[in-house]
């Protein structure tokens, strides 16, 4: 099917959407017209472009046959006009192509946001507790709500892990590609000897499941209770309000206690686990369809090296698109456009490419 098929297609599928919202059949049915409104809402992008493309074809066919005009000052004035007719048109040809690359059906959940110290002791640790700042001020930018689920903190201000919901619209499609391992080459406070040291930081970025995606039997978990404790051993209350709780069949575990209810812990721990448990049906799916097809932006793979951010020369380097900014303390302070941006950029050439 041709490009233009495809948008007469989809503009047909918008109309039809727009008749259906009217009736007042769907009006009274709550849930079909909110299914209905978002799957016109998701097209209606690419409908607006749609038409502008057929509008600035049709100034163009207009324009070209005052090419043969008698009268030389309309065929100046043609041939002026001409040119940014076809950039504009070219421009949203490129657009449109991309609106009709498939959609990744996550992008507009929320995600579950996973941090671990790696190697490198406590310098990587304080480096985890930097990054989950990084992430909450970006968060902050976008008007996303961050809540922390659980989380292991270190005597001097680090994590050694922390795990996070942050909820908002759209916030997998731009966090997606941040999960990998993170590297900080910088000299530690604790160090005297001012040698540079290299520590490494884990992150996974998964998409948060509703509990109609991953359905989990009450029969298939094990949950056990116990006493919280804070660093060190510090008794952090005195009753069993800790959760642990092991899904069965795939032996998967999490653990919550930075709550002091018990039900709101393991209330924590089951968002935890349905979106570890979508995460890896959805890794499931991707190995059948394409077993050896590396994805376009790194493998995703928590042990691949993505980014490393270098204090002594305020630099940070995206190894899988080869790109460097020497603008260190922005990005930390969750100025992460810049990076995403041409990540999703990559990430789109990648897939035109691979269409044709």
């Amino acid at each position: 099917m041709s490009m233009y098929s495809k948008l007469e297609a989809v503009e047909g599928r918008f109309s039809e959407l727009e008749r259906l919202l009217g009736s007042p059949n769907v009006i009274a049915n709550r849930r079909d017209f909110a299914r209905l409104a978002k799957e016109r809402s998701d097209l209606e992008e690419i409908v607006r472009v749609f038409r502008e493309w057929k509008d600035v074809q049709a100034e163009i066919e207009g324009s070209k046959s005052l090419l043969q005009d008698a009268d030389e000052g309309m065929r100046a004035l043609a041939h002026e006009e001409l040119p940014p007719l076809r950039a504009r048109n070219d421009a949203l040809e490129e657009r449109l192509k991309l609106l009709l690359l498939p959609r990744d059906p996550n992008d507009d959940r929320s995600v579950v946001l996973e941090i671990r110290a790696g190697t490198g002791g406590e310098e990587a640790s304080l480096f985890a507790a930097e990054l989950f700042r990084m992430y909450c001020r970006y968060a902050e930018t976008r008007s996303w709500r961050v809540d922390v689920l659980s989380s292991s903190a270190t005597g001097l201000g680090g994590f050694k892990e922390v795990i996070a919901s942050i909820e908002g619209q759209g916030a997998f499609s731009r966090l997606k590609f941040e999960g990998g391992v993170h590297r900080v080459q910088r000299i530690p406070e604790t160090e005297g000897s001012g040698r540079r040291h290299t520590s490494a930081v884990t992150v996974a970025v998964l998409p948060e499941a509703d509990e109609v995606d991953v359905a989990i039997d009450e029969k298939d978990l094990k949950i056990d209770v116990f006493r919280s404790s804070g660093p060190g051993g510090q008794s952090v209350n005195t009753t069993d309000s800790a959760v642990r709780v092991t899904h069965l069949p795939t032996n998967l575990v999490v653990t919550c206690q930075d709550e002091k209810s018990q039900h709101k812990n393991k209330a924590k721990a089951l968002k935890i686990l349905r979106a570890r448990l979508l995460e890896r049906a959805v890794e499931e799916q991707r190995s059948e369809i394409a077993a050896n097809r590396r994805s376009m932006v790194g493998t995703g793979d928590r042990s691949e090296r993505i980014r490393t951010y270098n204090f002594p020369q305020s630099r940070v380097t995206d190894h899988r698109i080869n790109l460097t900014l020497h603008a260190l303390d922005r990005v930390l302070e969750g100025d992460l456009d810049p990076v995403i941006d041409a990540l999703v950029t990559h990430h789109q050439a990648a897939a035109l490419k691979a269409a044709h």
